[in-house]
């Protein structure tokens, strides 16, 4: 075996390794960890003969582990080394470095928490942050830590903060590789346009004219390859120009082809997505185009929904592309996008931003309700791990305990997403187990249909036909017409057939996929859907959320339907997949959850109370009757509640309410013992306060019946109503005999508005409230016009009012101004009578 720059820290790995339980080896692209790692350690002394168990992220990489580290010892994967993954495993009895992926690791685990017989877990590339190395790294601490002391761990990263994992592992020791690296040119190239697939069609003709070797492109998914690949054959790239696809979902053969060094003579261009960024060695590639797009999923707890989304690689993940043009030698990379442009220096682990219900589910049948009793580098989202346990109490996953039932079990036993299990075991047990893997099948694998120049048709039960014509069945034929991706239906036939299998189940007919939308209700119970009114394709979800068909669509006049993939976003989420669910199904699977209910409300629009019986399936209302006679509490809790949502303008505000109210406020602002009447008070207290009075109101016109100032005193102690009138009189008797009403607008400082010469004689400012509250003056003209605004009257009487009488002698000179107004006698006439 030629050198690799790993070789050169394995000695100081194996000294770590014999004195620690944990370790973590950082070491570039290229190093070689991979592959010369699990094979250095197998004969460690510790190990004793036991196996090396190690996770990899992809399936594609950790089938071509499993094939270089067996080629290496000169045997077939399956002897010394084999992989196992879900549908595909290769093992045997002499095997013993064993690549897994996917669940695999966490199955082992539940299996046998003390992993009897392993020696070494290693997670390799756990940079990657894929949400099962993360679930399997807190796992296998546990079990260290509980059950095998002697378990040794080694996390293996490229460009991971090694440090943090080494924390995690209990401060393991770090080992560096340098590793080794050819210089790549990198060249920007901003083409100023937003659509992907044009853009790297043209970067990859610049390439190919430009410079030597084969060519790597990442492109973000399936579509834009599919497009890329188009655009360069009918480019005429010539004979010794080979395009290859590389994605998760390619038949292994024509990964393999992606993969091999390109025939003497040839070129390749190998169209992938983010598969290959790490772990893979394509042999013979010196030039990267790099799209600097990437397709991630993100869940959505507010929705429950997961929906792909194109964004911009990380920092660390551009860096991992380019690298892939200097392991061989010199290479270049092309950047389609601006060098100024900013990216973030990571992707966001996988634990943070995806559906949790499969490592939920995962901890319920470890018997962890709280994922804080495990050590994790990022824990998972509460909002999304407490919605994902709902869903498996909806299942029937979990107890009312929080306990893992023995349905939980089984559904954990699959190696499944959770709804899907759970469609699994309850179709098989009606009878429709094979429908159910066909379903299985489709829901794991891309679309098999493809539209004409738009969406193709969101019918389920065409998909079905199709599945089962290309397995070599039968169906009903209705897919008739529709444009059906060979390659995807082919893979998913050989999953329905491998799940039948599994489940012990066989046979089907052309009419049992009309069981399509029950069994969908049982893998998406919250995504049972109903018509809205009006049609259009528009239905609301049992969740509360809307969604819609696009186009015209086979299922747009279903009643019900349920929608197994939709894309969580808008107002009204886009239904990709869907199947109708006939009524009597739904009555007879899923009315034990509906919910009969009375509902007494407020109409805004009609300003009444509308009071009707309900049977309610979470937000789908399935049938509702008025209800001719209410109860009273509850029609005036409605009333109440519309007054609530309205404001306290729909009362009938009299005058005299308006200005109690207004009392009450002034009398509050000066001591809080007496209670208040300010907008959200009052709104706060409305049952206390209006609530008796709304016995028998019905509608909006009938509560003008209502005494709103009534209701106001009826806040009052018997001690507040006695004092009301003293401490905040509604009126006061002025010098001239005038009985003049006192304005409590402003709380702070009531407004008396009299005329001047009816104060004539009186020295001081009235006041309010024991004394202590001195009103406003608003001193008037004969006309009622404000000539003074004082709070202080005998100092107007001392200064001001000699400039004002001086004014008012001039306009009014047929009133009596007199040089002493004190002495002189108040009047509301023009002047004085005569004695």
């Amino acid at each position: 075996m030629s050198g690799l720059p790993i070789d050169e820290v394995l000695p100081e790995l194996r000294g770590v390794l014999r004195d620690r339980t944990a370790a973590v080896l950082q070491a570039p692209p290229g190093a070689g960890k991979t592959t010369r790692v699990p094979l250095a350690l197998l004969e460690e002394r510790w190990l004793r003969g036991g196996k090396i168990v190690m996770l990899e992220p992809r399936r594609l990489a950790a089938r071509a582990a499993a094939a270089r580290m067996a080629s290496l010892l000169g045997e077939r994967v399956g002897d010394t080394v084999g992989h196992r993954m879900r549908m595909d495993t290769r093992v045997g009895p002499r095997t013993r470095i064993e690549v897994v992926t996917e669940g695999v690791l966490a199955r082992m685990l539940q299996g046998d928490p003390a992993l009897e017989g392993v020696g070494l877990v290693i997670f390799d590339e756990f940079h990657e942050r894929s949400l099962h190395a993360d679930l399997g790294l807190a796992l296998c601490l546990q079990s260290q830590a509980v059950l095998r002391d002697d378990l040794r761990l080694l996390v293996m990263s490229a460009t991971l903060d090694g440090e943090s994992v080494a924390a995690l592992l209990g401060d393991a020791p770090l080992v560096t590789s340098a590793g080794r690296m050819h210089p790549v040119e990198t060249r920007h190239v901003d083409r100023k346009t937003d659509r992907i697939a044009p853009a790297v069609a043209v970067g990859v003709l610049d390439a190919l004219q430009a410079e030597d070797g084969d060519v790597l492109v990442f492109l973000p998914g399936a579509g834009e390859i599919r497009q890329v690949e188009s655009a360069l054959a009918e480019a005429h790239l010539g004979r010794d120009v080979i395009v290859h696809p590389l994605y998760g979902n390619l038949p292994q053969d024509a990964q393999d082809r992606a993969i091999r060094p390109a025939a003497p003579g040839t070129r390749k261009v190998v169209l992938a997505t983010s598969i290959a960024e790490t772990s893979l060695t394509i042999e013979g590639v010196r030039v990267v185009v790099d799209s600097g797009w990437s397709r991630v999923p993100r869940f959505s707890p507010r929705t429950g929904m997961t929906r792909l989304e194109t964004t911009r690689v990380s920092r660390a993940s551009a860096d991992q592309r380019r690298g892939r043009a200097g392991r061989l030698g010199p290479g270049v990379c092309y950047r389609l996008w601006p060098e100024h442009l900013h990216l973030l220096p990571h992707s966001a682990p996988e634990i943070l931003e995806a559906d949790l219900a499969p490592l939920a589910l995962e901890l319920a049948a470890w018997g962890v309700a709280d994922p804080g009793e495990l050590a994790w580098l990022d824990p998972p989202p509460a909002a999304a791990f407490a919605q994902a346990r709902d869903l498996f109490r909806e299942l029937g996953a979990l107890a009312d305990d929080g306990a893992i039932t023995a349905h939980g079990r089984e559904m954990a036993g699959l190696a499944l997403h959770p709804r899907l299990a759970h469609m699994l075991l309850r179709a098989r047990a009606l009878g429709h187990g094979a429908l159910a893997c066909d379903l299985a099948a489709l829901l794991g694998e891309r679309d098999i249909l493809r539209g004409d120049g738009g969406p193709p048709d969101a019918d389920v039960r065409l998909r079905v036909d199709a599945l089962r014509e290309c397995g070599g069945g039968r169906g009903a034929g209705r897919y008739a017409g529709a444009a059906v991706d060979r390659e995807a239906c082919r893979r998913a036939a050989a999953d329905a057939r491998q799940w039948r299998e599994r489940l012990g189940v066989r046979g089907d007919s052309p009419a049992d996929a009309e069981a399509c939308g029950l069994l969908l209700a049982f893998a998406y119970p919250d995504r049972i859907a109903q018509r809205r009114p009006g049609g259009g394709g528009r239905y609301l979800l049992r969740n509360g959320r809307g969604a819609a068909l696009t186009g015209a669509q086979t299922l747009g006049g279903a009643p019900y339907l349920v929608a197994a993939d939709v894309d969580g976003q808008g107002r009204e989420s886009r239904i990709y997949l869907a199947a109708p669910l006939p009524e009597a199904d739904l009555e007879e699977h899923f009315g034990g959850e509906v919910v009969r209910e009375t509902a007494v409300e407020w109409d805004a629009d009609a300003r009444a109370v509308r009071a009707w019986r309900r049977d309610r399936l979470g937000a789908i209302v399935l049938a509702e009757s008025p209800v001719r006679d209410p109860d009273p509490d509850a029609v005036a809790a409605a009333i109440g509640d519309g007054i609530a949502r309205e404001g306290l303008s729909v009362l009938p505000w009299t005058d005299a309410a308006l200005r109690l109210r207004e009392r009450l406020a002034f009398l509050h602002a000066h001591d809080v013992s007496w209670p208040d009447v300010s907008d959200d008070a009052l709104l706060a207290t409305l049952p206390e306060w209006l609530g008796p009075r709304l016995s028998g109101v019905r509608r909006g016109d009938e509560l003008a019946r209502i005494d709103v100032a009534d209701a106001l005193l009826g806040r009052l102690d018997w001690q507040q109503r006695s004092a009301l009138d003293q401490l905040a009189p509604t009126h006061l008797t002025v010098p001239s005999g005038s009985r003049i009403p006192i304005d409590y607008a402003d709380a702070e400082a009531p407004v008396l508005a009299v005329r001047l010469q009816e104060m004539f004689g009186l020295a001081e400012t009235p006041r309010i409230f024991r004394g202590t509250v001195p009103l406003m003056l608003h001193l008037l003209s004969p006309a009622h016009r404000p000539v003074q605004v004082t709070r202080d009257l005998g100092g107007f009487w001392r200064g001001s009012y000699f400039e004002v009488r001086k004014d008012l002698r001039g306009r009014y000179p047929k009133h009596h101004w007199p040089d002493d107004p004190l002495q002189a006698v108040p009047t509301a006439r023009a002047k004085p009578r005569t004695p």
